[in-house]
C-alpha cells in the first residue's frame, strides 16, 4: 500500500471514529428534544381506605385541587408522563420516586390533614388568610416534590443539599406568578414553619436532639428564612415589610437580591430550556388562588 492511500485510510479511519459517533450523538440528543412535550402531567386521587381521611379525599378531587397543579406545570416539556398523586400514607409526608420506573410525586392525605389542623384561625397580623395558608402550603408542599422529579428527569446537576434545592424551585415557580398573588401564595407557605418560629421566640434557648441536625432536609427555621429570603430578593418592594417586622434579620435581608438573582440564573440555565415559554405566560396570568380549595365546611 502506498503512503498516499495510507494516509487516506487513516484519515476515514479516525473521521469515522471521532467525527460520526458526535454526530450520531447530536442526532440522539436532537431526538430527545423533540420528544419532549408539554401537557405530560397526569393526576390521580387515590382513594383513602381510612375512613378519616374520606371527608379530605372528597373535597381535593372535588374542587380539583391537583388539576390546578397539572396546570401550573403544564407549560414543562418532559420527555415523559410525571403523574402527581394524593395517597393514603399512614405518616405525615410527601416524596418523588419512580414507580415501576415511572416518575411520581405522591403527596400524603394526611399531610394535607396536618395543613388544614394547622391552619391561623382568623387573618395574620400580615393580612394572610387561613384559606392562603391552605393553598400556599398545597402548593408549595407539591411543587417541591415536583422540583425532585424534574431534577431526576433532566438530570440536574446540584451542588449542594437537594432538598435545599427543592425548596428553591417551588419558590421561585410561586414567584413568577402575578406578583399581588405571589404575596399571598408565599405568606401561606411560611405558614407551614410558623408554629416552629413561635415555639422559638416563646423558648429562644431550645435544646435541639443531636440527630436532628442529621436531617436532608433544613430545619424548619431555616426553610422559613430561606423562603422569605428569596421573596424578598425577587421583589423588595412588595415584600418591603419583611424585614421591617423583623421576619428577615438585618444580617440576611441585604444578601437576598444576589440568593434570588444566583437562583434565577440556574432556573434559566438548567430548567427553562425545557419550559414552552408561551404557554408559561398564559399560565403565569392565571388565578392560583381562586378562593377556598382545601377547607372542608364546618360541621352542625
Amino acid at each position: 500500500m502506498s503512503d498516499l492511500k495510507f494516509k487516506r485510510g487513516l484519515i476515514s479511519f479516525i473521521f469515522a471514529t471521532l467525527i460520526l459517533p458526535n454526530s450520531a450523538l447530536a442526532q440522539g440528543q436532537d431526538v430527545v428534544a423533540q420528544a419532549e412535550q408539554p401537557n405530560r402531567v397526569a393526576v390521580a386521587y387515590v382513594p383513602p381506605k381510612n375512613p378519616d381521611l374520606q371527608e379530605l379525599y372528597g373535597l381535593l378531587s372535588g374542587r380539583l385541587a391537583l388539576e390546578k397543579i397539572q396546570g401550573i406545570l403544564s407549560p414543562l416539556r418532559l420527555p415523559e408522563e410525571l403523574t402527581i398523586k394524593t395517597a393514603e400514607c399512614g405518616r405525615v409526608n410527601s416524596w418523588y420516586s419512580r414507580e415501576n420506573s415511572k416518575p411520581t410525586v405522591t403527596i400524603c392525605y394526611e399531610l394535607l390533614k396536618h395543613v388544614l389542623e394547622s391552619l391561623p384561625k382568623e387573618n395574620t397580623s400580615a393580612g394572610f388568610t387561613p384559606d392562603d395558608a391552605a393553598i400556599g402550603q398545597f402548593v408549595w408542599f407539591s411543587l417541591h416534590e415536583v422540583g425532585h422529579a424534574v431534577f431526576d428527569i433532566f438530570e440536574v446537576p446540584i451542588f449542594g443539599n437537594e432538598e435545599d434545592a427543592a425548596d428553591n424551585f417551588a419558590t421561585y415557580i410561586m414567584l413568577q406568578n402575578q406578583m399581588s398573588e405571589a404575596r399571598r401564595l408565599i405568606g401561606g407557605a411560611a405558614w407551614a414553619w410558623w408554629s416552629y418560629m413561635a415555639d422559638y421566640k416563646r423558648n429562644p434557648v431550645v435544646q435541639v436532639r443531636l440527630e436532628g441536625f442529621a436531617s436532608d432536609h433544613g430545619l424548619p427555621e431555616e426553610r422559613f428564612y430561606n423562603l422569605l429570603c428569596l421573596a424578598y430578593g425577587a421583589d423588595p418592594v412588595m415584600f418591603d415589610d419583611l424585614p421591617q417586622v423583623g421576619y428577615l434579620p438585618p444580617t440576611r435581608a441585604p444578601r437576598c437580591k444576589r440568593e434570588y438573582k444566583k437562583l434565577a440564573d440556574a432556573f434559566r440555565k438548567e430548567i427553562s430550556p425545557h419550559i414552552d415559554q408561551e404557554m408559561a405566560k398564559r399560565v403565569l396570568q392565571m388565578n392560583w388562588l381562586p378562593g377556598p380549595v382545601l377547607r372542608p365546611e364546618p360541621r352542625r
